[in-house]
């Protein structure tokens, strides 16, 4: 089987999406949605029949255990955020539903090569492939004066960060003398200070990719102003793609001296555990809680990989899988209370257990799985971490960890209080579009499933983790 064949496979679908919008006629174009969510789907559903192969390109792209694990997690992640986002009234499917679902397709094919790319190269052109369109995506609602300037934002910071990684990627290619990641990794052995000043720099880009602090500034703009099914989507898969990328430059490409980032990903991981949990507390607008905590989300992930073990990147990879349920269920959820009340605040949650009490339930789901809870999926997923980060001896790391999760836990249930004990603001049930709510549907089955039985997904994150190291 072809090493590109879900890459092939998504441009295919992509060209059907161009196609099918050049001849669209009308302002309901949801037939487009429906052809790039079941083109997602059946690739998903591929992806399950991949198995590892050669490596292509002499070995600047590998479609090895650690790409397909990551594949099937974008996949997914994408198919649920394109399936939320379909509605008569969606930005998704009105006249420019075709390029909506081509920036979307196109950022997804960015990420699966970054999740195969084994060369800087390709790694750096893969990262841009993703980022640009999520540029676009992000002001998709132009009308909006506020989605142009978080989209503006996004643009400006996200530039920035790739002029960094790019110089950083120039000082490895000027040390190393090479840009395959297995040569750069024998190269760095030898501790060369500008290989280190290089690796540093690029350190720093990744950060803005997955929003850590203070690298977050884009983040919580940007989630407020775009399109909600967009967000959720937004919120997971690029951070998940990010983070395959760190493994892929800081542990495959480091070999033995891979210990060597522990303390800078530590420090990482606690600043910006502190930040995000922080910053989440006075929010009244819930997509702006949503934001910081997944900033606090990343820091725990930081967590597993300040492990610098086989047991913590397979950690990471699980609670990624977590997060895509927990964290794109919740917004969901937030994006069905705003069609119906016009309003994303915390406020008009008020009540939604007397209204809508299956929505309210799943939302409680969500959030305790956000805050780590037995036994929802991300009570596993932090348990995990923790683990391996103590079993690396990183004992303080893992007791601010512990600490901040409680304070986690207050915003997560003031949400929860709004929905259960408030009064409701109005009456009358909250109405969902059969495809929103199979969304949600998907997403609590996701949480509940991996908390009662995380097993299969734990093992093979090991499976996939452990030739890294």
């Amino acid at each position: 089987m072809s090493a590109f064949i879900l890459e092939l496979g998504l441009a295919v679908v992509a060209l059907l999406v161009f196609g099918a919008s050049l001849g669209a006629r009308g302002s309901d174009r949801r037939w487009i949605a429906w052809l790039a969510t079941g083109g997602v789907l059946v690739l998903g559903i591929v992806s399950m029949f991949v198995a590892p192969t050669r490596p292509a390109l002499g070995g600047m792209f590998v479609q090895d255990g650690l790409a397909i694990f990551a594949k099937r997690l974008f996949l997914t992640a994408t198919f649920i955020g394109l399936l939320a986002g379909i509605s008569r009234e969606g930005a998704a499917c009105g006249r420019r539903a075709g390029e909506y679902h081509l920036l979307i397709l196109s950022s997804l094919l960015g990420m699966l090569v970054l999740a195969s790319a084994r060369d800087l190269i390709l790694l750096f052109v893969a990262f841009e492939l993703m980022s640009i369109p999520l540029y676009v995506l992000a002001g998709f609602l132009k009308r909006e004066d506020v989605a142009v300037e978080a989209a503006l934002k996004f643009f400006l910071v996200g530039s920035v960060s790739s002029a960094v990684m790019v110089y950083g990627l120039s000082f490895v290619y000027g040390a190393a003398g090479t840009t395959d990641l297995a040569r750069v990794a024998q190269t760095f052995t030898r501790g060369q200070p500008l290989l280190t000043l290089g690796l540093l720099a690029v350190f720093a880009g990744f950060a803005f990719k997955i929003a850590a602090f203070p690298f977050h500034m884009w983040v919580p703009d940007t989630y407020e102003a775009a399109s909600t099914p967009f967000v959720a989507w937004l919120s997971v898969a690029p951070k998940a793609a990010g983070f395959v990328a760190l493994f892929r430059v800081y542990f495959e490409g480091m070999g033995e001296r891979a210990a060597a980032w522990v303390p800078i990903a530590a420090g990482l991981a606690t600043i910006t555990i502190v930040a995000g949990n922080l910053m989440a507390l006075p929010q009244q607008n819930t997509k702006r809680l949503l934001a910081y905590s997944g900033i606090a989300h990343i820091g725990y992930m930081l967590v597993g990989f300040a492990a610098a073990s086989a047991s913590g990147t397979a950690m990471v990879l699980f609670y990624l899988v977590a997060y895509v349920f927990g964290n794109m269920g919740a917004f969901l959820v937030v994006e069905a209370v705003a069609r119906s009340e016009g309003s994303e605040a915390t406020a008009a949650l008020r009540g939604l257990a007397q209204r809508s009490p299956l929505l309210a339930l799943a939302m409680l789901l969500f959030l305790l799985s956000l805050g780590g809870i037995p036994f929802v999926a991300g009570f596993w997923a932090k348990l995990y971490v923790f683990w391996a980060a103590a079993s690396a001896g990183l004992y303080w790391l893992v007791l601010v960890g512990a600490v901040l999760t409680v304070v986690a836990l207050f915003y997560y249930l003031v949400v929860a209080k709004r929905m259960y004990i408030e009064p409701p603001a109005s009456a009358g049930r909250i109405q969902l579009s059969r495809s929103l709510a199979l969304a949600v549907i998907l997403c609590a089955l996701g949480v509940v499933a991996l908390g009662v039985y995380p097993k299969p997904v734990v093992m093979a994150a090991l499976r996939v983790a452990a030739p890294l190291f």
